[in-house]
């Protein structure tokens, strides 16, 4: 090789070297690994099969979203893995990543009620990975989606008309709202995560391959303290020809409440599993 090659290819070498020196490294924040509806900071676990969000720094050098389902273990040159088993990812960006715990987990839980294991978790950003963050991990975990994320409204709709229960005078939701009604048969859905597992098997990143799969334990379903009937709980898949009708790690409720619950403009709708009750910050409207 002549010196003029030599030199280039040291150049490469060294510039290739500095990149991989000065590449930031990702961090999970501590207590970063949150359920990916109710963005609890309570410590509670998060529940295999469920989605999750992981909060940090220089967690992906560019903003995606999975596009299609199955959703793969890699996006945007980022990879995540509990236990070393690689979790499907649905978003990334710098600071949130979105992502699917491995069904893989439940095989991992003591065999005694309620229990859980701690597992590490890694961020991998353009092969560069974080510390591990050691999480713990339940059978079930039970968290409701919100409009904006976290508190206050619950993604809750009729079954019949799609409206949700909230106020009719609601402003900045996606659709026609008004309150549910105590005792509607069509019943309410409320859409969910981290409820487990459910009576057909599903592959990480994917739906069922049948229209609806029953969670394996029934949630009891709080309505403004009211124990609601819980008609349906599960996950919603693919019908006989195909076409996905769900989402990955959204599980789906249907109850009817019961007569005698609270009315109001913000009643609390809370989900007990596994030993935990979600946040009581979380309320849909609800009329006679």
């Amino acid at each position: 090789m002549n010196s003029s090659l030599r030199a280039a290819s040291l150049a490469a070498i060294l510039l290739l070297a500095g990149a991989a020196a000065f590449a930031q490294a990702p961090a999970i924040a501590p207590g970063g690994v949150l359920n990916g509806a109710s963005f609890d900071k309570t410590g509670q676990p998060v529940a295999p099969g469920s989605l999750i969000s992981i909060f940090g720094t220089n967690l992906s050098t560019a903003t995606a979203t999975a596009q299609s389902v199955p959703i793969s273990t890699s996006l945007s040159s980022v990879t995540v893995t509990f236990n070393n088993v690689a979790a499907p990812l649905a978003f990334t960006s710098s600071g949130q990543i979105n992502a699917q715990v491995p069904w893989e987990m439940l095989g991992l839980l003591p065999p005694v009620t309620n229990g859980t294991v701690q597992v590490p978790v890694v961020v991998t950003n353009n092969g560069v990975a974080s510390a591990p963050l050691n999480v713990l991990v339940g059978g079930a975990a039970p968290g409701i989606f919100t409009f904006p994320g976290g508190v206050g409204q619950a993604v809750a709709y009729g079954n019949s008309d799609g409206a949700i229960a909230a106020p009719g005078t609601a402003t900045g939701l996606p659709a026609t709202a008004h309150p549910a009604k105590i005792g509607d048969p069509q019943t309410l859905v409320i859409l969910a995560t981290g409820l487990g597992p459910v009576d057909t098997t599903v592959g990480d990143g994917d739906v069922p391959g049948v229209i609806t799969s029953q969670t394996l334990t029934t949630p009891t379903v709080l309505v403004g303290g009211t124990p609601a009937q819980v008609v349906f709980s599960g996950l919603v898949g693919r019908d006989a020809n195909g076409k996905v009708f769900g989402f990955v790690g959204v599980y789906q409720i249907n109850i009817i409440i019961a007569p005698g619950t609270k009315t109001g403009d913000a009643v609390s709708l809370q989900i007990q599993m596994n030993g935990i009750t979600s946040r009581s910050d979380v309320t849909i409207a609800v009329s006679n």
